[in-house]
């Protein structure tokens, strides 16, 4: 039996967090596919502007990452500083013990400490997620598109990696956040597993659930693999099941503070029928007496700033504030000439757009898939053309090839040309371009656990229309945005026609815009709402000192 620390003991419950650790498959522009990357990096860099405070991050050095260019170095191994800290993980498959070999590199963003993770489980790896066309053919099985069938081992190397370099390195961490299910098991692990579990016991832990949808709990059903290659008791992975599958999240139940990345979301998924397209996990765990924290991502408007044209990469400066726009028609004007067809993007087009600034630009960047209601945004824009209503459209984005196919039907479509342009792939310079040069920004999502995209049109002042579901709440139609509950293609068209009518009212466009980046500026912005991460950080500390476990 092991009782975990007291209030009494030499780290008392409510002091300030002074050295955070962060666990995470993305970092902003190291390696990301989506939301994720970019809060684990703002939140990590606001953290660590507190003197006093460190912030370190782990994660995975992926084969499509140029170690040299990003500026990741050697790490130096503490006890042999002539060598580069590396170490052997224990990896078992059933009936097959074995380890696997991990060398560590680091670079520092600002104040954060950044620790990649190199293994040839990861090195082989030529996207975060998911196979691309390259490994498909070199092997038909990879499916472009498809997830990483390794994905179980891929996440449970990335975090014992960190804990076994935290130890190598000495350190002691307040608090380890963990984000989404392929950090989930990690808190069971330093709590359960010998070694780890007397090292940090003085650790609290959280855990972001950034999307809690179908294929995103990094579930594992070949339960013996899990146990063995996790190190969990059998109890433990007996105990975790969810839809007979053994469940990172629900593993976690007991052992962190588990938060959603928007209040409306931890509510949706624990308290309405929304919780079915996660396999009813909210409501399991309420069941098991876990309430989900919320707590709504923010956003660091100095990232994404059009009166800084050059650091942000557009065409021209401008003001939202000020509601100084030349910069902004120059920036649409911009991206049309790009998309004539005569310049080499990052991205592959299909379509391009006539030199028609005058009607709305509406735009979308994302992945492609159900999630994201591509399925309602194809036919939607079809329509809307079809109809021949006043627009011209730019999509973003890479995903399904199903949808890819699609879009590239409807932008070499020749009663649609010159109103739609399809661009396969995804660059942050050229999504920048985007956002700068649209009027209105299409979300549709099916749920969406924060959202924010929508935070990054409105900072560019392209006003978001949006499902209206989960995070995307946050917008207020007819005030920061367009609003819509009926996530079906009509209910879309409809709202983008009203769009269409409110363009042709520049003083509402402006007050919209304006209001936006207010609200942001005065709720959303890091300094608020990483002082509600920091109260998670000390309910953790709360929660490990109440803990008992049976090792």
């Amino acid at each position: 039996m092991r009782k975990k620390n007291t209030d009494s003991d030499n780290k008392s419950v409510g002091q300030p967090m002074k050295n955070i650790w962060m666990v995470t498959r993305e970092y902003g522009n190291l390696a990301g596919a989506g939301g994720v990357r970019d809060m684990v990096r703002q939140l990590s860099v606001n953290l660590a502007k507190w003197h006093g405070r460190t912030v370190s991050v782990v994660m995975p050095l992926y084969g499509f990452m140029d170690l040299e260019r990003l500026g990741f170095a050697p790490v130096h191994d503490p006890l042999y500083m002539n060598r580069q800290l590396a170490f052997a993980v224990q990896m078992n498959f059933p009936f097959n013990e074995r380890t696997e070999h991990v060398e560590v590199f680091s670079l520092t963003d600002k104040r954060v400490t950044v620790y990649g993770l190199f293994s040839e489980r990861f090195s082989e790896k030529k996207d975060v997620y998911v196979y691309q066309e390259e490994d498909e053919q070199l092997d038909a099985w990879k499916v472009k598109g498809s997830g990483h069938q390794d994905y179980f081992a891929m996440n449970i190397l990335l975090q014992k990696g960190a804990l076994e370099l935290i130890m190598h390195l000495g350190e002691r961490p307040d608090v380890i956040h963990c984000h989404d299910g392929h950090t989930a098991v990690l808190p069971v692990m330093i709590d359960e597993l010998p070694g780890y579990s007397t090292y940090f016991r003085s650790t609290g832990s959280v855990l972001s659930i950034h999307n809690a949808g179908f294929g995103y709990h990094q579930e594992v059903a070949d339960l013996p693999f899990a146990q063995t290659i996790t190190g969990l008791t059998w109890k433990t992975v007996q105990s975790s099941l969810l839809g007979g599958k053994f469940d990172p999240f629900v593993c976690a139940a007991g052992h962190a503070v588990i938060n959603a990345v928007s209040e409306n979301y931890a509510h949706e998924l624990q308290h309405t029928d929304a919780d079915r397209m996660t396999g009813w996990l909210g409501h399991e765990l309420l069941q098991r007496g876990v309430i989900f924290e919320g707590v709504t991502n923010g956003i660091d408007p100095s990232e994404y700033n059009p009166s800084e044209h050059e650091k942000v990469g557009i065409a021209a400066s401008y003001s939202i504030e000020a509601q100084e726009l030349e910069g902004k028609k120059a920036c649409k004007q911009e991206l049309i000439r790009l998309l004539d067809g005569a310049h080499g993007l990052p991205a592959a087009q299909y379509g391009y757009l006539d030199n028609t600034p005058e009607v709305p630009l509406f735009t979308f960047i994302g992945r492609l898939n159900e999630q994201k209601g591509v399925d309602v945004l194809l036919p939607a824009v079809s329509n809307y053309l079809s109809q021949n209503k006043p627009g011209q459209f730019v999509i973003l984005g890479s995903g399904e090839r199903y949808f890819e196919n699609q879009f590239h039907g409807i932008a070499n479509n020749p009663i649609f040309q010159g109103r739609v342009c399809f661009l396969q792939g995804f660059s942050p310079a050229l999504a920048n371009q985007v956002y700068a040069a649209g009027d209105f920004f299409l979300i549709p999502s099916r749920f969406e656990p924060c959202g924010l995209t929508d935070f990054i049109a409105q900072l560019f002042g392209n006003l978001p229309i949006v499902h209206l579901i989960g995070g995307l709440v946050k917008v207020s139609d007819g005030e920061t945005g367009f609003g819509y509950g009926d996530n079906s293609p009509d209910g879309l068209m409809k709202t983008m026609m009203r769009a269409a009518d409110v363009f042709t009212q520049p003083e509402q466009i402006s007050i919209m815009q304006k209001n936006a980046k207010r609200l942001i500026d005065q709720e959303y912005n890091w300094s608020i709402v990483m002082k509600k991460y920091l109260d998670l950080y000390n309910k953790a500390a709360v929660l490990n000192s109440r803990t008992h476990l049976t090792v």
